[in-house]
């Protein structure tokens, strides 16, 4: 973004996301300064960078938002609609380096390109750049991906960031030996926190939704949508509260027995009871 005259004495710019000022005349002419000059602090022009900087901000979060959702169900995804946002900045920043996967399960790369005419540019596993022309592509959930310690060892060579947490997702695997009619899980059961607010706040801040007495996340799996949840307490107790057990629901309400939890339902589902238990009140002293 290139720089807006304000004034006789200055000029303002966005940069790295925050409002910026210059000088266009005298010693310091041409420089950034450290700060905004006290005129400049409420000046109309000011307050609208502010805001654009805030929408930008929104922007980017939506982008890698949808990124995530699309990763998360494994849905189809159509190249033309990659290839159409990837101009903006913020999708590619989403974008870039996600692992994406063509009509050929062994077409797996990570995305570096998408041209005008609907082509993605990918680095495949083998360290070559080649396109992908399918109609569609699925951002795959790591849990799907094979060899993924291998994807992981390949991406630290290549030094790729991902925007989008995909490959360093935390995943866990379902057991073979779970008993025929179980429904719950209780491994992250019993975390405790001073209130049932800090639970249900510690649910909203990492994007979970929280219904009722419970924190919950929607997936779909292999097309099927179930909705993971973990009790946290009822939602007007003011006392202490602790996570409950882990369980999965169909688009009914009724209770999914855990042998019929699809693998990213599973790991998404002990993903985030994994990521409240972590967040519990521990217990100093000797009686810890």
């Amino acid at each position: 973004m290139g720089w807006l005259a304000v004034g006789d004495r200055y000029e303002i710019a966005l940069v790295e996301g925050k409002v910026a000022a210059r000088a266009v005349t005298g010693r310091a002419a041409g420089r950034p300064l450290k700060t905004l000059p006290k005129g400049l602090r409420e000046h109309p022009e000011v307050d609208r960078l502010r805001r654009l900087a805030e929408w930008l901000d929104r922007h980017a979060a939506a982008c890698v938002a949808q990124v995530d959702g699309w990763m998360v169900s494994s849905l189809p995804v159509p190249t033309a609609l990659l290839a159409r946002v990837w101009p903006d900045e913020a999708w590619q920043n989403a974008l870039r380096d996600v692992v994406v996967v063509g009509a050929d399960p062994d077409d797996a790369g990570f995305l570096r390109d998408a041209t005008a005419a609907g082509e993605l540019r990918v680095v495949n596993l083998d360290g070559e750049t080649v396109r992908l022309s399918a109609p569609t592509v699925t951002l795959p959930h790591p849990v799907l991906l094979p060899d993924l310690e291998d994807v992981r060892e390949f991406a630290a060579e290549l030094g790729v960031v991902q925007r989008v947490e995909q490959i360093h997702r935390a995943t866990w695997t379902r057991p073979a030996d779970l008993a025929a009619d179980a429904t719950e899980v209780r491994d992250f059961a019993g975390g405790g926190y001073p209130s049932r607010f800090r639970l249900a706040a510690r649910a909203t801040g990492l994007g979970y939704r929280v219904s009722g007495g419970y924190a919950t996340c929607t997936v779909s799996d292999a097309g099927r949508r179930l909705e993971a949840a973990v009790w946290i307490g009822e939602p007007y107790w003011d006392g202490d509260s602790t996570t409950g057990a882990l369980t999965w629901q169909d688009e009914e309400g009724r209770a999914v027995p855990l042998g019929e939890v699809g693998p990213v339902a599973w790991s998404e589902g002990m993903r985030m009871a994994a990521a409240l238990y972590a967040g519990r009140r521990i217990e100093e002293g000797g009686g810890a």
